[in-house]
């Protein structure tokens, strides 16, 4: 059984994955695990302390919530922000850093069953990641992500709970806040309508609420995030992105990026147990060709 961590910046993942007799991913139909392709996943999310806590903190849960035992366990895998702090292995078990770009790509494609696809990764940050079978890099990205919407809420809105944000966004009016064409054109301006964006935030109502600036701040977040991939996908030619980590799965950002995609035929795909990509990616790095 190989252990992955995946310690970022504000939550920790780990998965455990079991392995063959040649040491390679595969299966023995544990009951209440997750299973692709013949790995059977077992999954785990905490909240990130510090790296050490984060990481013992994930591991122990792993193993006492799945009656898990030490004995089984070949390696540990870690990955993300928290990594680095790490110099030690974990338990008396040999412990390996992985880069994270890496993992990233390699749990992409096995979730995704694909290969030479574009990854992005949406986590405190976004990574956009050209992932293919002999080679695995990194594209670029940008500081906003996660970590911006909670950041901004911090200041402009009553809560920095993730779902108190996302309640109060589900009742926003994006013309409260975001200039759009509209405001500003008579007629529709190249293959954009009328109610595309012209600016976030360009209008700012005196009578935007709360509601409407959370609203503002998740499309903001998506909409840069989407013309990212954008770019991406046309650079290397593919219509498709799978959408990875913790922001894969908010509604809004995903009513978002199907805007984009309806402008520039883009699909967005997001496989089962994105949340958990880089975790998994590290484990399966383990003695991967």
């Amino acid at each position: 059984m190989i252990i992955g961590i995946d310690i970022g910046s504000t939550i920790t993942k780990a998965v455990s994955v079991e392995t063959g007799s040649d040491g390679k991913a595969g299966a023995d139909g544990k009951a209440g695990a997750a299973g692709k392709n013949g790995v059977v996943i077992w999954k785990i999310k905490t909240k990130a302390i510090d790296a050490v806590t984060s990481a013992t903190g994930a591991f122990g849960k792993m193993i006492m919530e799945n009656g898990i035992q030490m004995t089984d366990i070949e390696r540990i895998m870690i990955t993300g922000a928290g990594a680095s702090k790490i110099n030690n292995d974990l338990f008396g078990i040999p412990t390996e850093k992985v880069d994270e770009i890496q993992a990233v790509g390699i749990g992409g494609m096995f979730l995704a069953g694909k290969e030479n696809i574009i990854i992005t990764n949406i986590g405190t940050g976004t990574a956009v990641i050209d992932a293919r079978r002999d080679s695995i890099s990194h594209l670029g990205g940008s500081g906003v992500g996660g970590g911006t919407i909670q950041g901004l809420a911090k200041k402009l809105l009553p809560t920095t709970d993730f779902n108190g944000i996302m309640k109060l966004a589900e009742k926003g009016n994006l013309s409260q806040v975001d200039l759009l064409l509209e405001d500003i054109m008579e007629t529709d301006i190249s293959f954009l309508n009328r109610k595309a964006t012209a600016s976030n935030f360009g209008k700012m109502l005196d009578s935007g609420g709360s509601e409407d600036i959370a609203l503002g701040i998740i499309n903001m977040v998506y909409q840069v995030i989407g013309m990212l991939s954008v770019f991406a996908a046309k650079i290397r030619k593919t219509d498709r992105v799978i959408v990875t980590g913790n922001g894969s799965d908010n509604a809004i950002g995903k009513r978002t990026l199907r805007e984009i995609t309806s402008m520039y035929q883009v699909q967005f795909e997001y496989p089962e147990d994105a949340a958990y990509t880089t975790a998994i990616g590290a484990a399966l790095s383990f003695k991967r060709p």
